[in-house]
């Protein structure tokens, strides 16, 4: 590159990182206000909440970065048009590709950062979440629940222990479960312990009985047990509807992607989430490119400093945000339709396309013959010399030069 190339690669490249922080602690942030409850109602450290924050950070990162790259590249190019830079650089006869170079090769490497971010980054961060939640679903009942309180970590569940041995037993316990408006379940036991078992915790729970109730006018059933044992995920909320031990889509790699185990659960039941996921993965880093253009479309030209373009900007950004929100929601079509695939790599495909033409036009308008066409001219010249070679067109050539 040369020295205006690096000189727009780094006030570029600076601007993205400042955005991208920026924006990324927007998002922490925000995901921290979620996760608050993690410390206050589930007896964690603000350790485990930095970390669950965290975790979760990488799956916003393909929306994120993209939309970093298009405030960075209209911010530079506004600035270069500001500073008079970009009216200099076409009066001494070159072209917007002068500028679209650095710009493009950001793009691609934000584009690199986000495909990493899908096939190695977010599975691990995702699959590292589940195991601490895991873990704060397993302290639930060892840390939060204080002996003689009633403690509820959510509407219809009443957890009540009369001491806890040094050890960690629970003593005495009593749990009330009235979510299900159906059957209602007390559980009484003696004494309990906190089992991990895989990806699931349970309660084994010993020398006590279940009570259970139903809204019709039948007794209440009183069962008798000396050791038994019940999944702490009925006791919790789930993050989703639809999740279960089983890996979800997001939470694997391209291999568990392509080659899911045979008694996934989740694949069985919808394999077009696998699908959508896997194609979605491939596309996402198009959108840093198509991105790139629309800003070099929208601003990459020059203009007098008196003319506002700020009707510009936000038409780059209107489109851009259409243009991802039309992604995600391809992809809840290609989740229900395999034929609809191509259309999650055509979006950003056609956004490219209609961006180049847009320069291309621009670029007509402001040109001269000594500035050489870089996309069309080429292709209408090919053309011609076909065209020529046509014996009724020769003919009607010569005689039209006859004439002249």
């Amino acid at each position: 590159m040369g020295i205006f190339e690096r000189y727009v690669f780094r006030q570029a490249g600076s601007a993205l990182l400042i955005i991208l922080l920026s924006l990324s602690s927007i998002v922490w942030v925000a995901l921290a206000l979620r996760q608050l409850n993690v410390v206050t109602s589930q007896g964690q450290d603000v350790w485990m909440l930095i970390k669950m924050t965290t975790l979760a950070l990488p799956n916003l990162m393909a929306i994120i970065a993209p939309f970093s790259l298009l405030i960075a590249a209209i911010h530079t190019l506004s600035r270069l048009n500001g500073d008079s830079e970009l009216i200099v650089l076409t009066a001494s006869g070159a072209t917007v590709w002068k500028a679209a170079r650095p710009l493009l090769l950001l793009a691609f490497l934000v584009a690199l950062g986000v495909a990493f971010v899908n096939h190695l980054a977010m599975p691990w961060s995702l699959k590292m979440l589940r195991e601490y939640i895991v873990q704060v679903r397993a302290n639930i009942l060892t840390q939060v629940i204080q002996p003689g309180a009633f403690s509820s970590p959510e509407e219809g569940l009443t957890f009540h222990i009369r001491e806890r041995s040094q050890n960690g037993e629970l003593l005495g316990l009593i749990v009330h479960d009235t979510r299900n408006k159906d059957l209602n379940q007390s559980y009484l036991a003696e004494r309990s312990v906190i089992v991990q078992r895989d990806a699931s915790n349970f309660i084994v729970m010993s020398n006590g009985h279940i009570i259970r109730r139903t809204p019709k006018d039948e007794p209440a059933q009183i069962i008798a047990f000396q050791q038994y044992a019940v999944d702490l995920d009925q006791f919790e909320k789930k993050m989703d509807d639809d999740d279960t031990e089983d890996l979800k889509p997001r939470e694997r790699y391209l291999s568990e992607l392509l080659y899911p185990e045979a008694t996934s659960a989740s694949f069985r039941k919808a394999p077009g989430k696998f699908r959508g996921e896997l194609h979605e993965r491939f596309s996402n880093p198009l959108y840093p490119l198509a991105f790139a253009l629309i800003a070099l479309a929208a601003v990459g030209q020059a203009h007098s400093t008196r003319q506002n373009r700020g009707q510009q900007v936000a038409v780059a950004f209107i489109l851009a945000a259409s243009l991802r929100l039309g992604g995600l929601a391809l992809n809840n079509v290609v989740v229900l339709n395999a034929a609809a695939t191509p259309l999650l790599y055509a979006l950003p495909l056609g956004a490219m396309l209609g961006a180049l033409l847009v320069m291309e036009r621009a670029r007509r308008k402001l040109t001269t013959p000594r500035f050489p066409g870089i996309i069309f001219d080429p292709i209408v010249e090919a053309a011609g010399k076909l065209l020529s070679l046509i014996p009724g067109r020769r003919a009607a050539a010569g005689a039209a030069a006859g004439r002249r």
